[in-house]
């Protein structure tokens, strides 16, 4: 509803706001969210647009900003009480920027949570729904972030080569990343790709509707022995999104001149550590012996593949090469929850929130 008074326009919108830090080693809990109502003046000036939202994201490395340190230079902390903000796609209300139309579908690395923004247009960029066939959501998955972290770490750093015999190893191989990458390492030419996740329906997924070629449910089996039976020829290129012990294991049994491609530590996030965290002397000293790579990687870095990326995982998306999965949670006031389940590995594939139904704008 827009207000008129005082020629000044305004509308009333929900946000989510930091309420509370985690403690130290702490998981976090829906309770350090908060949603407000709130006033958004909707008068624009030169330059700003007035953006409805549609979907937002909830990712892993959000945690790390949780702190009020996150761990990574490249990574702000979450001020408390103000307004968070991540990965959203929404549509153009109204614009005083020739370069966006009413009706245009737009994304940023930094969009607020709030079901209606008034934002800078440095911060937005256009997209092309065609490139998802419609399906909008992608564009914070398989065809975002999310699927250039997965395309970029198996090129960049996993040196996969057609033709080879590699074996493949992703941990967290359930989650929006993992669920790609293995799918990528298979499309680019690993003969063996075998998943790491925690229950026995995540495992089922990767191997029938994903392709890997088997799948360890880490909670109910022993992780060293089934590495062992799935990879009878060691492993060459590993998938890391969760560290820990886990990741140990995985390194124990990877193979000379192998690649560890550093995504993500999601089993480290709740503790008091530096990114990435120190790994065990035991493990430092097989990477050295055995020649093992296990460098950072920062999608941010490769920025200047990025519209050639896109078009790839659009091209096999649409071709159905590339499974997109999702879950999908209704609300901004699910936000806390939503990011709770994340962590927890409540979600097969990309967890995300639609916050308003498309056909509302």
């Amino acid at each position: 509803m827009i207000v008129i008074s005082n020629t000044i326009m305004s509308t009333r919108i929900q946000k989510v706001i930091l309420n509370s830090r985690p403690g130290t080693n702490a998981e976090p809990v829906p309770d350090n969210f908060c949603v407000l109502d709130d006033d958004l003046q909707t008068a624009l000036k030169p330059g700003e647009v007035h953006v409805q939202t549609l979907y937002l994201s909830v990712d892993p490395y959000m945690r790390c900003r949780m702190n009020k340190d996150t761990g990574a230079d490249y990574l702000s902390p979450w001020p408390l009480s103000d307004c968070i903000d991540g990965g959203g796609v929404g549509v153009v209300v109204d614009t005083k920027y020739e370069a966006f139309s009413r009706g245009d579908m737009v994304t940023s690395f930094n969009w607020r949570w709030k079901t209606e923004d008034v934002v800078d247009t440095s911060s937005l960029q256009k997209l092309d729904p065609s490139l998802v066939d419609g399906h909008l959501s992608h564009f914070l998955g398989a065809v975002g972030i999310t699927g250039l972290t997965a395309l970029l770490g198996v090129r960049e750093k996993g040196h996969v080569t057609p033709g080879a015999n590699q074996t493949m190893v992703v941990s967290g191989a359930a989650g929006a990343c993992g669920s790609l990458a293995g799918q990528i390492g298979r499309l680019d030419g690993c003969s063996r790709v075998v998943g790491i996740c925690g229950t026995d329906e995540k495992c089922k997924v990767l191997v029938s509707e994903l392709g890997f070629t088997e799948a360890i449910n880490y909670k109910q089996e022993d992780v060293a022995s089934q590495l062992k039976k799935a990879c009878p020829d060691g492993v060459d290129v590993y998938f890391d999104n969760v560290g820990g012990p886990i990741s140990d294991t995985v390194i124990s049994q990877m193979n000379e001149g192998s690649h560890v491609i550093l995504c993500g530590q999601v089993s480290q996030y709740n503790k008091d550590l530096p990114y990435p965290p120190p790994l065990t002397p035991s493990t430092q000293e097989l990477l050295l012996t055995k020649n093992i790579t296990r460098e950072r990687f920062t999608v941010l870095n490769y920025m200047d593949k990025y519209e050639c990326s896109i078009l790839q995982l659009s091209q096999w998306v649409k071709a159905g090469k590339l499974k997109a999965l999702e879950t999908v949670v209704k609300g901004i006031q699910n936000m806390g929850v939503a990011f709770h389940s994340m962590m927890k590995g409540g979600n097969i594939g990309k967890q995300i929130v639609q916050v308003t139904e498309e056909h509302g704008h």
